[in-house]
């Protein structure tokens, strides 16, 4: 199972108001594994950032200005996503930028380069209704070490956020192998009983049916009539009809 651990930074929060993706942070998962490999770009805009924005990145247009642009960089992104599970904080935001940075090139979208996006916000709020979710939070939470992330930054987020999936899926591997195992275990008893025997039926008989009345007779009585093994008596019909 392959799954990549991404995170974006952008110009401003809103795709549809021109804002694009300036930073790329990737880190891959192998059988929930970190394999150690990753991808991390810096991305021309070719458009300015906003102050909100640069104050929680700290990247500035002028640090961007020799950097490539998207269309440089998006063969070598879909190479290293391509077929693998997303794995993402706050998902539509990202894709949304995304998707957005690839419709301009007319390629395809992330749902048509990937298996699938895990959205942890999204889990961590079914996890701990009502709690905080966010990614310092959640390392909080997890006891997950984010003491060195003063800023925002793609790859140190994508890093954080795969230790913080992980904690907080922790015991997947062991109920899969024991579904593994069980499914395994009952194919093999399953094979060493072969066909199963035809089995008898025992009747009751006439000397136990009658005792088996008397013994609703008496939760009848102990229970002012009310017999749950006894279907209840239909109901008188009114005098007169028909």
């Amino acid at each position: 199972m392959r799954q990549i651990v991404l995170d974006t930074e952008t110009t401003g929060l809103d795709w549809r108001n021109g804002h694009r993706v300036i930073e790329i942070g990737c880190v891959e998962l192998l059988n929930r594994s970190l394999t150690g490999k990753h991808y991390h770009i810096y991305i021309n805009p070719e458009r300015g950032i906003d102050a909100e924005a640069e104050a929680v990145h700290g990247i500035s247009a002028e640090f961007l200005a020799d950097k490539p642009r998207f269309a440089d960089v998006a063969t070598d992104f879909e190479n290293f996503v391509h077929g693998a599970e997303l794995v993402i904080h706050n998902a539509s935001f990202d894709v949304g930028f995304l998707d957005h940075e690839l419709s301009r090139l007319g390629r395809p979208k992330i749902a048509e380069l990937c298996a699938g996006v895990i959205d942890t916000l999204r889990l961590a709020k079914e996890q701990n209704p009502g709690k905080k979710a966010s990614l310092d939070a959640l390392c909080e939470r997890y006891e997950v070490d984010n003491g060195h992330r003063t800023l925002h930054g793609a790859l140190l987020d994508a890093e954080i956020l795969a230790e913080v999936y992980l904690a907080m899926t922790r015991g997947q591997e062991s109920l899969i192998m024991a579904l593994e195992e069980s499914g395994s275990a009952n194919a093999e008893s399953a094979a060493q009983l072969g066909e199963r025997p035809v089995l008898r039926v025992l009747r009751a008989s006439a000397e136990e049916l009658v005792e088996h009345e008397r013994v609703l007779d008496d939760i009848a009585k102990a229970n002012k009539g009310a017999c749950l093994w006894r279907p209840p008596e239909p109901a008188a019909e009114p005098a007169g009809a028909a």
